[in-house]
């Protein structure tokens, strides 16, 4: 899965530059959303003011900042489009890498149970979700990196919490505590969905190889077998539902809830007016952004349980090539 693309000379200009490259234009995403931030402080600074003070503002000046989030709007849209195109290829040449060296292997391999389900279907959303999972992890750490020190900076505008009083840097404690513990809760309450989205790969590959040789064998494929493994698959599916019914129970409460720790943080200091109004936007987006880089497993878990169970199995079938070439 990863040395046929990272370790193998034929692909190093697509693996470390192409990772090079997606690093690079992440971070000067993560920057232009930097600076969107500051746009919002500014921008709801200005509409403060032209609201408590008729006339202090002009129409000029006010589109003038319209203008502003558009030039930045512009350039991350083209940024974004363009990273999304190349991550696309980049992902696909990861894909090939792994049927090539498969395929090398293909004489000795295609008896293994669900040879041939591997190596299209599997590399294929294993593909598809490194392109997704990959890419959001990255952006997580990198939006951490560029965010922190902001919402750092702007916890001394808040100098206590409800029912707790004085807390330096509270924000920031604020949302590593609220992240922390959503990810702790669906870790807790998650922890049998990778073995059971493998168990349901092993039984989906079973109903489809029985069909598959009906294809070919009229001896296959008969009412009576394919009942039965469509049973089993049905009662994998159930099983997976129901531990998926109070997984979203747990994940979707807490996703609503978070939206308003940061207004309960800010309580005490939004009351006694200390801060203004674009303080508090810029407050409230750099925390959602700080909250929301410790939030990737909470918003990625579902994906991450489908990596594992793909993993698990490609890994199995790696380790059969390996038994058969150390036999040679």
């Amino acid at each position: 899965m990863f040395k046929s693309f990272f370790l193998n000379r034929n692909w190093l200009h697509w693996s470390f530059l192409g990772t090079i490259l997606i690093f690079s234009v992440t971070w000067y995403k993560v920057q232009l959303d930097v600076k969107i931030n500051e746009w919002f402080g500014e921008f709801y600074d200005t509409i403060q003011k032209a609201l408590s003070e008729p006339g202090a503002v002009t129409i000029d000046d006010f589109l003038g900042f319209l203008l502003t989030f558009a030039g930045i709007a512009g350039i991350y849209i083209v940024v974004a489009v363009m990273l999304e195109f190349f991550i696309r290829h980049y992902v696909f040449r990861w894909r090939t890498a792994m049927n090539d060296y498969y395929m090398e292997n293909w004489p000795g391999i295609r008896h293994i149970e669900g040879a041939a389900q591997r190596v299209q279907e599997d590399t294929m959303r294993f593909a598809r979700i490194m392109e997704g999972l990959g890419v959001a992890f990255i952006r997580s750490i990198m939006t951490l990196i560029a965010f922190m020190p902001i919402l750092w900076g702007l916890s001394e505008h808040v100098k206590e919490l409800p029912w707790i009083g004085a807390v330096d840097q509270a924000l920031v404690f604020v949302a590593i505590i609220s992240a922390s513990c959503g990810t702790l809760l669906l870790a807790i309450v998650g922890i049998k969905l990778p073995g059971l989205e493998f168990k349901n790969q092993m039984v989906e590959a079973a109903y489809r190889k029985e069909l598959v040789l009906g294809e070919d064998q009229a001896d296959r494929a008969a009412p009576p077998s394919v009942s039965k493994l469509y049973d089993n698959l049905r009662k994998n599916y159930f099983n997976l539902y129901k531990h998926y019914l109070y997984f979203d129970i747990a994940k979707w409460s807490y996703i609503q809830f978070s939206v308003i720790i940061p207004y309960i943080a800010l309580a005490p200091t939004i009351v006694a007016g200390a801060i203004t109004l674009g303080v508090m936007q810029q407050v409230i987006r750099a925390f959602g952004k700080v909250e929301e880089s410790f939030q990737f497993l909470v918003h990625s878990w579902s994906t991450i349980v489908e990596l594992l169970s793909i993993y698990k199995r490609l890994n199995a079938f790696e380790k059969q090539i390996d038994i058969i070439m150390v036999s040679k």
